[in-house]
């Protein structure tokens, strides 16, 4: 079994004279309880290319101390990540070991570091003996464990907030340490101390920093041809799916949704940018992304017609509510949503998922590069974005020709997809084309914002109808189920007017025009 603590801290750096201040005197502070010097010894376990650390994670074994036990520590902001605990054993917990599968795939993890820490602890509490921070000071002795057996040894300060408090209180202990002259440190975990410390001679990493994954994008100059924006733009949706899998199997809120997301924006650039990446030699990968985004889009399809519906049945007088039309409705949502994190999380185990991961891995070390990626971004990115827009501007006019009906709403549904690729092409191109993309994605997101609200009305329509044939076989009242489909209808036809004035603005923002190609 598992538990999960946010852990918000900050480090300090110390020398030979740092003296600890009298925390007393820190504001908010009544007490200062001193529980005494601990000893800790972790082994840290990673990749041999070190993944996890490249993405700020650390897995531990640690011994000593009132939290023994495996630590999983998967990063949340700037000083604050979720650890995730698990009892001590002598293998890796399975939970744990799934939490990390996305970025370490098939490699094994082996002890990387240890760290032989003797920790002096004292705890902050407020004028209710409430605690608030514990501060501690960490005489700590790094050994690499592997690529080589140097060692190190440093002294840092850690203050770490209490369970539930205030942010804004470690910035006030912060500013009485700086008055002591004791400055924040400069690595970002003991774990990136140590290995920028017992790097092996020729190879430490700069800045405190372990080397990037192969996923991740790498430190080089700024993007300057058009190859090199569109793949800077794939590691960053890439390095999405990878980092939001450990929180898709937790069930963070709104985690499958950013997957999905990230997973759409990947595929759309590889069709999008056909003549940078080879088409043929992405196919593939873009039939497995459609596939988990497919996959991923079964819950989240769920909750947003659940909370539609919910949302139309509130706004309806009570005295229109007619039979027991809320069970009903809590009935319906309770079995589609049934499991649905079960089949969430055996996607992400199977063998088809992390093969993608697998093959995008590939890509992005080796990718399939055409003579077009060699141009200069501002021409190439400029025309594929104007393509795009110009299939969503065919596909709404062919949708607004078609009277109001299935036929219609099918059209409407393709302008909507169309709508997707198009802005997510402006938003790969921003960082090359700057103001003109970012005014096409904006404005490409408000037609495809209503087109996405016509199409969840249409689906809304389709379940309401199916919820009343149920509520009349049961001999229930069918007037709310009826009165909610017109009220859908008529959301309906009142966007499909919206349409051509929402589009009239969108279509001057294409960049053809904005940029004068």
């Amino acid at each position: 079994m598992a538990d999960t603590k946010r852990e918000i801290e900050r480090k300090y750096e110390t020398t030979d004279a740092t003296r600890l201040p009298d925390l007393s005197r820190v504001a908010g502070v009544e007490a200062v309880d001193h529980e005494g010097v601990m000893e800790l010894d972790a082994v840290y376990y990673d990749t041999e290319d070190l993944r996890l650390a490249a993405g700020h994670v650390t897995l531990r074994r640690r011994t000593g101390g009132s939290d023994a036990g495996w630590h999983l520590k998967l990063p949340v902001a700037a000083n604050v990540r979720d650890e995730i605990r698990a009892p001590l054993s002598d293998t890796l917990p399975p939970r744990l070991a799934a939490l990390i599968r996305s970025r370490v795939l098939d490699t094994p993890v082996v002890p990387v570091v240890r760290l032989r820490s003797a920790r002096d602890v004292h705890v902050l509490t407020g004028p209710d003996g409430t605690p608030l921070a514990e501060l501690s000071v960490d005489e700590v002795h790094a050994e690499r464990l592997s690529g080589g057996d140097r060692t190190a040894t440093w002294t840092e300060i850690e203050a770490e907030l209490a369970d539930d408090g205030d942010p804004a209180f470690l910035d006030t202990v912060e500013q009485h340490l700086g008055e002591a002259g004791i400055r924040p440190s400069t690595a970002p975990s003991k774990l990136a101390r140590a290995l920028a410390e017992t790097a092996p001679a020729g190879s430490r990493p700069q800045d405190d920093e372990p080397a990037e994954p192969r996923t991740a994008e790498p430190r080089t100059a700024e993007p300057c041809t058009a190859g090199d924006h569109v793949l800077a733009y794939a590691r960053r949706q890439a390095e999405a799916i990878v980092a939001l899998d450990p929180a898709v199997r937790r069930g963070l809120p709104d985690s499958v949704h950013r997957m999905r997301v990230a997973t759409r924006r990947l595929r759309s650039a590889l069709r999008t940018y056909r003549r940078v990446l080879d088409r043929e030699a992405t196919r593939p990968l873009g039939t497995e992304l459609k596939w988990l985004a497919a996959e991923l889009g079964v819950d989240r399809d769920q909750e947003v017609l659940d909370a539609r519906l919910r949302a139309r049945l509130d706004a309806l007088p009570r005295t229109l509510v007619l039979g027991p039309v809320r069970a009903r409705l809590r009935l319906w949502s309770a079995g589609g949503r049934s499991g649905s994190h079960r089949r969430t999380a055996a996607v992400l185990d199977s063998e088809r998922y992390l093969t993608l991961l697998r093959a995008l891995e590939r890509l992005l070390a080796d990718p399939p590069l055409l003579p077009a990626a060699a141009a200069a971004p501002g021409k190439e990115l400029a025309r594929a974005v104007h393509k795009d827009h110009k299939r969503l501007a065919g596909r709404i006019a062919h949708a607004l020709e078609l009277p109001p009906g299935p036929d219609r709403d099918a059209a409407l549904h393709r302008a909507r997809k169309a709508a997707k690729r198009a802005r997510y092409a402006a938003e790969a191109a921003r960082p090359a084309l700057g103001k003109p993309a970012k005014r096409s994605a904006k404005r490409v997101k408000a037609v495809q914002s209503l087109l996405g609200d016509h199409q969840d009305g249409v689906v809304a329509r389709e379940t309401l109808r199916a919820l009343a044939v149920r509520a009349h076989a049961a001999g229930e009242p069918s007037f709310t189920w009826g009165l909610l489909y017109g009220k859908e209808e008529a959301a309906a036809a009142e966007g499909e007017r919206e349409l051509p004035g929402v589009w009239h603005r969108a279509a001057r923002a294409d960049i053809r025009r904005a940029s004068g190609g």
